[in-house]
């Protein structure tokens, strides 16, 4: 997800320190969520083997739906990242994830 390993002596306040047997051996370094949101879109290019603004309709949908429940959309801009990188307006961004809430509640209807 692009975290940064570090000597524990550089760590910052957000930086996680990991220790062994009480001792400092590593800092490490996350990334911005804004920025994560970028290593995983370009981890989803890489595995279609094209860019995403090249897929059909249904991997678009499914795209999203995994950017969902990774927590995308939480993100400041997700939305607009997410159609940015897959060649779709925010509209249709949020018609795939209002479709997607739709079949959840329908799948939750039919278990009842």
């Amino acid at each position: 997800m692009g975290a940064e390993l570090l000597d524990p002596g550089l760590a910052e306040p957000d930086d996680v320190v990991l220790s062994w047997e009480g001792e400092d051996v590593l800092a490490v370094r996350l990334p911005q969520l804004s920025e994560s949101l970028d290593h995983i879109l370009a981890a989803m290019e890489r595995r279609h083997g094209t860019p995403l603004a090249e897929l059909d309709r249904k991997s678009k949908q499914e795209i999203v739906r995994l950017l969902e429940a990774r927590g995308a959309f939480s993100v400041r801009h997700g939305v607009e990242t997410v159609a940015g990188a897959l060649g779709v307006s925010r509209f249709t961004v949020y018609n795939y994830l209002n479709r997607e809430t739709a079949l959840n509640r329908e799948k939750a209807v039919k278990a009842d």
